[in-house]
């Protein structure tokens, strides 16, 4: 069994692991965070089974995680163990109860997502970016992809873990696009750009939106693009009640990805439950 010290010098050679496992960028950025950590908490002690249940525990015993977040940091761990090819140093992952009801206070509604758009009225690029994401059900990543020439056929070829799905664009929203690459000087290549012509930063989207909120009088912790994907999933189902055509819009690989995005909050269960009529 090979004695492996932990260093920082690592992650290099660890992030291009998860790139060739075809990991995604947020995902890759996620577990070197998390084994950046680890690595420190290590210090000078070798890597070894005990070390990585000590702090498995460690993260319990702290009250900070939630299990889900404990469970992702666990996987990052368990990732970084097999690329350095010490498969018995992997850590069990913590079990956790299948959640029957989404927690509505999580959730954005329709009518916030339209102050949202009322209060971005003057940040033109901003509004129509948070309208693209809820009207197609898109990663934010994946505005890459909405080029003025894609735009133009009305059908966006997205590339997602080397697999590819066609978005396809309303049109009403395809008729705004088009007008703000016109107005913008854009006659080629992506819509969303900086000014040095590089597509816009996730993470100054993120930030952008959540400006708004005061404004919009919608609470920040409901505001971030993926509740815009969503959005879209629940609005889509609720028109449509196709869970295997929603899965193959948002590029799932697993329908049981689907449920959850779709899943109802307790009161609408509860409401369901009581239209039944079977209380006399």
């Amino acid at each position: 069994m090979n004695v492996i010290r932990l260093k920082q010098s690592l992650l290099e050679s660890f992030k291009q692991y998860l790139y060739e496992q075809e990991k995604s960028q947020i995902t890759i950025e996620n577990y070197v965070r998390h084994i950046r950590e680890f690595i420190a908490y290590a210090g000078e002690v070798p890597l070894s089974k005990d070390l990585t249940v000590e702090y498995k525990n460690l993260l319990i015993r702290s009250g900070k995680y939630k299990t889900e977040s404990i469970n992702t940091i666990l996987a990052s761990i368990n990732s970084f163990c097999r690329y350095l090819e010490r498969p018995d140093c992997v850590v069990k992952v913590l079990r956790t109860q299948k959640k029957i009801y989404r927690d509505e206070k999580k959730e954005l509604t329709k009518a916030e997502y339209l102050r949202l758009l009322k209060a971005a009225e003057k940040q033109q690029r901003l509004k129509l970016i948070v309208e693209t994401i809820c009207a197609t059900g898109i990663r934010v990543s994946e505005l890459k992809y909405f080029t003025v020439e894609a735009i133009k056929s009305s059908e966006i070829a997205v590339n997602c873990k080397n697999k590819i799905r066609t978005i396809l664009v309303p049109g009403q929203l395809k008729s705004k696009l088009l007008r703000y690459a016109e107005k913008n000087g854009i006659t080629s290549g992506v819509i969303f750009r900086t000014n040095r012509g590089n597509p816009v930063n996730r993470s100054n989207i993120w930030l952008s939106m959540k400006k708004l909120c005061k404004d919009a009088d919608v609470d920040p912790t409901k505001v971030f693009p993926h509740n815009l994907r969503r959005l879209f999933a629940r609005t889509f189902y609720g028109i449509e009640h196709d869970i295997v055509k929603l899965a193959d819009i948002l590029g799932h690989s697993s329908i049981n990805t689907t449920r959850i995005y779709i899943m109802t909050t307790y009161m609408e269960h509860l409401k369901r439950i009581e239209k039944m009529g079977l209380v006399t």
